[in-house]
């Protein structure tokens, strides 16, 4: 399968237009057409539907496929576009809003990095692609466990920081008196969905061992990757948060343990290729350094 030709199709089924899918890649419009029929072609398959343009089933299920099959490509040429890359003087980190621990914060470099809120899911990908030569990614896990990652391309993953894990509420909830809490006496409360600056409610319904989509109502959406906002919603009575014990939390918030299931929140440092040089190698032993420490 023609990867130039997979790349048309995506964009002309995501954008439902074939004069915009063509604006976006720089191509003619009647050569985003020849791509199309190509594709179809080579399958034996209809997969958009021209009026209005849509995909067909065939087309979904290549749309499944699609986005996986373009990343782990983009991902083998950013590797071996390594083998003869000059040295940096900068580098590029990228990180989920919950992986900002204190001590990470505190082992980046005063000066030559770009720092960049991502998605956790995005940041695998951005690391993987050379989007960014490093990636702090968060997570919930049982101690000690690896977080479970996409996988994107071969990446190596570096424990940074482990800590605990509370329920952010008002100081005022009847629960807010409690020495720790049980996540499964919480699955019928009104919880926060922060699925970007907080733990997503998908996460706490897996670590429950609940079915997909039972339990922990969001009674609030917020999509910002602010976590500061997350804990000043849940001070204010919008809903639970689950938060590291390390994140911020206005003075009107009760934090309390999360004593069941076992569970604590990890970062990982992401790097792509063999051993990291230059500025990535010196990050890497600075916070390597502190996680010795910090154990």
């Amino acid at each position: 399968m023609d990867p130039h030709l997979l790349r048309t199709y995506v964009a002309v089924a995501r954008l439902a237009s074939f004069s915009e899918a063509a604006r976006v890649l720089g191509y003619t419009q009647s050569a985003v057409s020849q791509h199309i029929a190509a594709l179809e072609g080579d399958l034996g398959l209809p997969l958009l539907t021209r009026r209005p343009v849509a995909p067909t089933p065939a087309g979904e299920r290549l749309l499944e496929h699609a986005g996986s099959l373009l990343l782990r490509l983009d991902a083998a040429r950013a590797d071996l576009a390594r083998f003869a890359a000059a040295p940096r003087e900068t580098l590029t980190l990228v990180a989920s809003p919950l992986a900002l621990h204190p001590r990470t914060l505190a082992a980046l470099p005063v000066t030559g990095v770009t720092l960049r809120a991502l998605p956790r899911d995005e940041v695998p990908a951005a690391v993987a692609t050379g989007a960014a030569d490093l990636g702090l990614v968060d997570g919930v896990a049982a101690p000690s466990d690896p977080l479970r990652l996409p996988d994107v391309a071969p990446l190596t993953a570096r424990r940074v920081a482990e800590e605990p894990l509370a329920v952010v509420m008002p100081a005022d909830h009847p629960l807010a008196g409690r020495t720790g809490l049980d996540l499964a006496d919480l699955g019928d409360a009104r919880w926060l969905d922060a699925p970007d600056a907080g733990i997503p409610l998908d996460r706490l319904r897996a670590a429950h061992g609940g079915p997909a989509g039972h339990g922990f109502r969001a009674a609030l959406r917020f999509e910002g990757t602010d976590v500061r906002t997350v804990a000043a919603l849940a001070a204010a009575g919008h809903g639970l948060a689950l938060l590291p014990v390390s994140a911020g939390v206005p003075g009107a918030a009760a934090l309390v343990p999360l004593a069941a299931p076992r569970l604590v929140h990890r970062t990982e440092l992401l790097h792509a290729g063999g051993e990291p040089v230059g500025p990535v190698a010196e990050l890497v032993r600075r916070l390597s350094t502190l996680t010795e420490a910090g154990r």
